[in-house]
């Protein structure tokens, strides 16, 4: 009784079909790839170290400025005066240079708006570091996805070549029976029909490869080289703990979207109180010391030669007391009250976003291992079913048909069985990452399941 070849067995549920597969790359070597290359996790850690800078420019409108003026000029008068005719005329020629310097400090002692600014200016670094860790959650997801994509993808086309082989001698045994009479021609062209069906879908599935190695590509930088698959025995398990209230809870608290909206809102609401603040007065502490040298020479009938050297110092407060600015500021209140009111609604979305996304997840988890304990009955089921159809068809009871479909089934349960193993660890991911508890352990805990 024929089987299919046991590698087709094998690959069904992602295992290992290829000798020297151990010399692959596998998810964590493909992951740290990624954290060196991806263009997208690099602008967010730019990004973040921008976000970083605004702290210490907010804290800078609370201390001292100081500044340094200096000038050098050189002058020249010429007046000429007429007293009378008797008299005549007087002329006055000067020249002399002129230098000074100033030096001007202040120091805020009251301006509301700039601790508010501090305060800001916290609240967005904060929200620099969710970001960066949401980047960074999601790199894995995609690389997960992208890596198990490529192995999908393999496994299809291996599934293919192997029913390609199993179809072609369907055929040849097909036309061996016509040959003999023991066989009509439409089992011929029944075979060759489904023959021809695989060639094409080959060029497809082989396609598909092409392009899923492109996407991993994109990520890491480079072309991956042959990748590991999940060993023997791998068996999915149910969430910890497995019940949807608590992925819940966590995922409204801590996922790394609704951290950065909350922190919208946050910085929403300090921008409420800072334009507000727009109507109170300010105080600052001032302090500023002039110098200046004047000399040269004066040339008139008499000549004469002169200095001066001046120094002013001055220390003291400054009220600004803002009475009416046009209506700015009460402008700027009624939009930043309006932002407020976006940020609070983007808030409630992200929530909400978070909640579907630990239910849809979760409900993966649950059902995927289910459905794999399920796949796993019907592959063995649906190989029963194929030998049953090949004997039939050789005591008389089956049909050539029978037994193409019946083998097409079998292939397509195997599919299905590896696309569940890979829906199932793609969920288990995402559902850490709805908690926003996903981190790189979890990508070790599944690299220890390849080989």
């Amino acid at each position: 009784m024929n089987r299919f070849p046991a590698y087709a067995i094998a690959a069904a549920f992602g295992f290992a079909a290829f000798s020297g597969s151990a010399a692959g790359e596998d998810l964590l070597q493909i992951y740290r790839d990624a954290l060196a290359s991806d263009p997208t996790l690099a602008a967010a850690r730019s990004t973040y170290a921008a976000t970083q800078e605004l702290l210490p420019q907010a804290r800078s409108g609370l201390l001292p400025v100081l500044s340094l003026l200096g000038n050098a000029n050189y002058q020249k008068f010429e007046e000429t005066v007429h007293i009378d005719p008797t008299l005549g005329q007087r002329d006055f020629n000067q020249r002399f240079p002129l230098y000074g310097y100033s030096v001007q400090a202040t120091q805020p002692l009251f301006r509301m708006q700039n601790w508010i600014t501090f305060e800001q200016s916290k609240q967005q670094v904060g929200q620099g570091e969710y970001v960066y860790g949401s980047a960074q959650q999601d790199l894995i997801v995609r690389v997960a996805q992208a890596y198990f994509d490529v192995l999908l993808a393999q496994f299809t086309i291996e599934l293919t070549q192997s029913q390609k082989a199993a179809v072609s001698e369907n055929l040849a045994q097909a036309k061996r029976n016509f040959e003999v009479g023991v066989a009509t021609i439409t089992d011929t062209n029944d075979a060759q029909a489904k023959y021809d069906q695989i060639v094409a879908q080959e060029i497809q599935v082989q396609n598909d490869l092409d392009n899923k190695i492109a996407a991993l590509r994109a990520i890491i930088g480079h072309a991956p080289k042959q990748l590991k698959r999940v060993e023997r025995g791998f068996q999915p398990q149910l969430p910890s703990p497995n019940a949807l209230e608590p992925w819940i809870e966590k995922a409204i608290n801590d996922n790394y979207q609704v951290k950065i909206a909350q922190a919208n809102y946050d910085i929403a609401s300090l921008e409420v109180d800072r334009q507000r603040a727009g109507h109170l007065p300010t105080l600052d502490l001032v302090a500023n010391f002039n110098q200046t040298y004047q000399g040269g020479a004066a040339s008139t009938n008499l000549s004469a030669n002169f200095a001066q050297d001046t120094r002013t110092g001055l220390i003291g407060v400054q009220l600004n007391v803002p009475i009416y600015t046009g209506g700015l500021v009460n402008s700027r209140v009624r939009q930043a009250v309006a932002n407020l009111d976006v940020a609070r609604q983007n808030l409630e979305a992200a929530r909400r976003a978070a909640q579907l996304l630990a239910q849809t997840s979760f409900a993966g988890v649950t059902s995927g291992v289910a459905q794999v304990k399920a796949l796993e009955q019907a592959v063995k089921s649906a190989q029963v079913s194929y030998d049953s159809n090949k004997l039939g068809l050789e005591v008389g009871v089956r049909t050539n048909l029978d037994v193409l479909n019946q083998q097409q089934q079998v292939f397509q349960t195997r599919f299905n069985l590896a696309q569940a193993y890979y829906n199932f660890v793609i969920n288990a991911l995402k559902l850490k990452q709805a908690a926003g508890t996903l981190s790189d352990e979890d990508v070790e805990r599944i690299n220890r399941e390849l080989s």
